[in-house]
Parts: C-alpha cells; structure tokens; sequence
C-alpha cells in the first residue's frame, strides 16, 4: 500500500510521509522515530544534534544565493495519537501505519493516519533532503510528546536555535494561517471507594456505547460531536434512578486530547427489573440516538446480559460520581468574545475508568485566555470535589497569543493571495494546543507562524489528509522560502 502513496504528487512530500509512517511512533514511546531521524540527518551530511529530552535539531545551510536570508526554524512533532477502531487488530508499538488512497484523501486501514503531525515532519525532511529547493539556512526542529504532554516543546532549551522566523507546520486547514491558539491544563479526579459484594437476586448486564466519530478535542470540540462518556453517564444514572442499577466497573475513552468514542459498564439489577430495565433501556438510547443523529449516525448503544459480577461499588460513592459526571463541563465553555467563531475555552471529559475499588476521571482542559482556564479547571474540580474525589492539576501549558503585526504574517498573507487567485487566506487564532506557545516562553523575539495542508478526523482511526490539499500547501511552503527577507 505505501507504494500506492508513493507515487502521489510531491513525491518528495509523500515518500517522505512513507518512510516515517513505516516507523511505530506513539506519544511517549519515540525512540525508534527519534534514531530515524537523527540517522537521516547524519546520511545527508548535516549537523545533528539529539536534546537532553529527546527533540531533534538537523541543520542545513542556505542553498545557493540565499546565504544574507534570515535563519528560519522549520517545527513540526514527531509522535502520533494513536487510536483504532475496536475490530481493528493493530499495535502501534510494533507496526507501521497501513495507509491506502480513497479518492482525493490518503487514509490508514481503521487506525489514525499520523498525518497530523507527520505531514509536517515529512515536508521539512523533504526540504532537507533537496538538492534544488531554494531556501534559506535551515534549522529543523522535531519535539516528541507534543499529543500527550508538550514534554518537547517545554524542554526545549533557550539557546539552541539562532532562527528569527519559526514556520510551524501543524495547521490542519490548507487556507488558515494560524497566529495563536489556546492553552491547557489536565484536570484529574481520583478516589477509592469501598467495594461490596453483589447481593442474591441481581442479574449482570453490560452496556456499551460505541461507534461515535471521536475527534480533535480542542479543533472539534464545538461541533456537537458524541462524547462517549457523558453518554454512558446518562445511561448508568437513568438506570439507577428507575431500577436501582449497581455499577461494578466502567471503562470510558481512552487519550486526553482525543474526544471518546467508546465506553463499557458492567452492572447489576434486580432480576425481576430485567424486562422493564431492557425495554427502557431501549427507549433511552433510542432518545439519545435521535439527538445526535446528524452527527453520529453509526452511533451503537448495546445492552446485553452478562456474567454477573462479584463485586459493585459504594451505593454512596455511586451516585455521587454519576452526579459529579452529569454536572461536569464538557464541550465548549465560552467562545472568544473578541475573536469570531473561536472556542475560547472548553473541557473534554476524556477518561473514565472505575475498577477494583479506584475511580479515575481525566480531563484536558482548554482556553486562549489563562484566567477563563482557570476559571473552568476549578469548576470541574469543585464538581468532583463534592463528591469526595481528590483533583490535581497538571501539563499546564501556555497559550500563543496572537500577533497581528508579525512580519511573516505579513509576508505569507500576499504569498498565499498570489497562489490562489486572490483569495484572502483565513488569519485565525485556533482552539488546538500547538507548541508555539511553550517555545516562545524561552524564544521570546522568535517571530512565529502555524500553517499546513487540510487533515480531517485528527486524533481518530477517520483520519485523512487530502492529497490535492497537499500539493496546493507544498506550492505555499516552496514559495514562503523563497521569499523569507534578508537579515
């Protein structure tokens, strides 16, 4: 299948995509991607150099006529989301991504793609590797853990780089020229609880809620989109109310930043509910299917008998944590109230997990504006809180506030108008974490830019780049090189 890739236009974007996509590169387990890298910069002959976290640096000198152009920083990260579809057999930590083309999109057979951020790796590898490119020098910077941490970006040393200009190339809309975006914080509440052995009398049951799109939960989080936990919640605290159901364990969602696509509970009625618990059971998911058809038609609510468990948690603890769950925010919080259209703050509840006598609840956390993440990062844990959890705060990392008199901006927007026959490109701030943010705290006069080829359903096993976005954004990035100014 990579051969298929292989032969899109560029060619030298898409055979660069194949390589590294052929490399297992999940957040927090970037060794085999990081000696990738440092061994293609030491096969082309260029200064190498690994960090005390794990970041790349390989710089190339300026081709031919550029060497009185401004040093530019070429950025993009080196690990993946990693999510697949639950029929899906595939393990991230030991194969390559399985891609094929479908159209006018590059998709992977029921995982993530890894075009998000790999599209970006890929063109700055194929700009290394150019013999012919037009550029000014070059330093390429790859972080690790940007998906589940920004552990890179924050420990990237000031001093490293000498770049004026940094190209961030981790823009997921090909007529978007991204400025700023927002912050974050994980919110995560625990607490034990005491666990009770099942009385006579109770039947098992397990639910699932699967089948919903997922996502990006800071670029998509305002599209009304499922969230597999909330939904399940609804389901568990219906279930109590009516039939007194008991909870033995829930597992919900999976990465922080990804908005969940499954959840499965097991627990416990009384049997002589089981007729009536399946009919209004039935009806409940009917109700919620219904709500959320636009955007989750292949939504699949199952409620089927299973072995009855041994053990269910505290009644007390139990209804607290489905009422804590009901209560939290998740979704968009506010909108940006100077910049239109833009989530300004938002939560996902990411990951909910109850098992053995333990509750775990993960939230990321989002805002463009530091006190309203604060603001809403307390008002989960005070929603917990009430119910006995003990919350911390943690990952915190800072905005990118935008700059609308940045020189690049003012370069590129003429460049990408010259491109497109006069199209204005979109100049926006976005709801996305990018590191932009953290590498200005240490590189505070570097002037910085996002920007990048159109990739849908990040952060799911429906992620897609699309192929004709790709060789309009491969024009874009040829010609912003060409034109960087003297220094």
């Amino acid at each position: 299948m990579s051969a298929e890739i292989r032969e899109l236009e560029p060619k030298q974007l898409w055979n660069k995509f194949a390589d590294l996509n052929a490399v297992p590169r999940p957040s927090k387990k970037e060794e085999r991607v990081i000696a990738f890298m440092k061994d293609f910069g030491a096969k082309l002959g260029l200064e190498t150099i690994e960090d005390h976290v794990g970041n790349v640096i390989i710089k190339k000198p300026a081709s031919a006529g550029m060497e009185d152009r401004k040093t530019i920083v070429m950025q993009s990260h080196l690990d993946m989301v990693h999510q697949k579809n639950n029929e899906t057999n595939f393990d991230f930590d030991t194969q390559g991504i399985e891609m094929y083309v479908d159209g006018d999109w590059v998709r992977a057979k029921g995982t993530t793609l890894g075009a998000d951020n790999g599209l970006g790796v890929a063109t700055i590898m194929a700009i290394l590797e150019s013999k012919d490119i037009e550029h000014p020098a070059i330093e390429a910077l790859f972080t690790i853990d940007e998906e589940t941490g920004m552990t890179g970006a924050m420990g990237l040393q000031g001093g490293m780089l000498d770049g004026e200009i940094l190209l961030n190339l981790d823009t997921e809309e090909d007529d978007e020229i991204g400025v700023g975006c927002a912050g974050g914080v994980d919110v995560t509440a625990t607490r034990t609880y005491e666990v009770e052995e099942t009385p006579e009398f109770k039947i098992g049951f397990k639910i699932t809620v699967k089948g919903l799109q997922g996502g990006h939960s800071g670029m998509q989080i305002h599209e009304g989109l499922g969230n597999a936990n909330k939904i399940m919640n609804r389901l568990l605290f219906d279930g109590f109310e009516n039939f007194g159901l008991r909870i033995s364990e829930i597992d919900g969602g999976s990465l922080r930043n990804a908005i969940p696509r499954e959840s499965n509970a097991i627990v416990v009625i009384d049997a002589i509910h089981e007729d009536a618990f399946i009919s209004e059971m039935k009806s409940l998911a009917s109700e919620i299917k219904t709500e959320l058809k636009t955007m989750e038609p292949d939504m699949v609510i199952e409620v089927s008998k299973s072995e009855t468990p041994e053990s269910i948690m505290d009644l007390g603890v139990q209804e607290g944590l489905t009422r804590a769950i009901y209560a939290a925010c998740n979704g968009v919080f506010r909108m940006s109230p100077d910049i239109p259209d833009l989530v300004e703050t938002s939560n996902n509840i990411a990951r909910v997990i109850v098992k053995d006598g333990n509750i775990k609840i993960g939230c990321l956390t989002r805002s463009s504006v530091e006190s309203s993440k604060w603001d809403l990062a307390n008002t989960l844990r005070s929603a917990f809180e009430l119910t006995g959890c003990e919350v911390e705060f943690g990952g915190d990392y800072p905005g990118w506030k935008p700059n609308m008199d940045s020189d690049i901006l003012k370069l590129m927007v003429p460049i990408y108008k010259s491109l497109n026959n006069g199209e204005e490109p979109h100049v926006a701030a976005c709801h996305a974490g990018l590191e932009c943010g953290i590498l200005g705290t240490n590189y505070p006069d570097m002037d910085m830019i996002s920007f990048g080829p159109n990739i849908k359903g990040a952060h799911s096993p429906d992620e897609r780049a699309q192929i004709s976005s790709a060789q309009k954004y491969w024009k874009f990035v040829l010609e912003i090189l060409k034109q960087i100014p003297k220094r």
